[in-house]
């Protein structure tokens, strides 16, 4: 038997430390937790995504009364820029997270499956996308997705 280490680095900032571009993305995700339909859970989520081109585009989450048929914030927006600019790579995405009449203190965090999501679109530009959590707190910022899934499936895994 041989163990195994998998490490991710992270790095912790407060807003006004972030880089202005990823500050003008946590605005754009903050923004867009106002559009979210989550009636269900009064989770309200909003993702933005940078793009190559300079295009910065918002996702929400939307919810359903039968839950596994809604979708989360990151996933519509990165769904979103695949189908609409299939050819440009995403430079980073951004997710801030409200609840109970403020954002959350700490940084909300994509589930699985975005992760999955988001890395297949990581993995087919061959281009690294920071991922910005932002928090009242702090804001926690990912080098890439697949520092955020450590032994990740991707195409290559197919080849076996």
């Amino acid at each position: 038997m041989k163990e195994l280490t998998f490490a991710t680095t992270v790095k912790s900032y407060a807003f006004d430390e972030l880089p202005e571009t990823y500050r003008q993305l946590v605005e754009k995700a903050k923004a867009m937790t106002r559009n979210s339909y989550s009636p269900y859970s009064g989770f309200r989520v909003g993702a933005a995504l940078l793009l190559d081109n300079g295009e910065i585009l918002g996702g929400t989450n939307q919810e359903n009364a039968a839950y596994p048929s809604g979708l989360c914030a990151e996933r519509t927006a990165m769904f979103y820029a695949n189908a609409n600019y299939p050819d440009v790579p995403v430079r980073a995405l951004a997710v801030a997270c409200y609840t109970n009449g403020h954002f959350t203190d700490e940084p909300g965090s994509p589930c699985g499956s975005c992760r999955q999501s988001l890395l297949e679109t990581e993995h087919r530009f061959g281009k690294d996308i920071p991922v910005i959590l932002y928090g009242e707190k702090h804001t926690i910022v990912f080098e890439s997705v697949r520092s955020t899934l450590p032994y990740c499936f991707v195409n290559d895994s197919l080849q076996g």
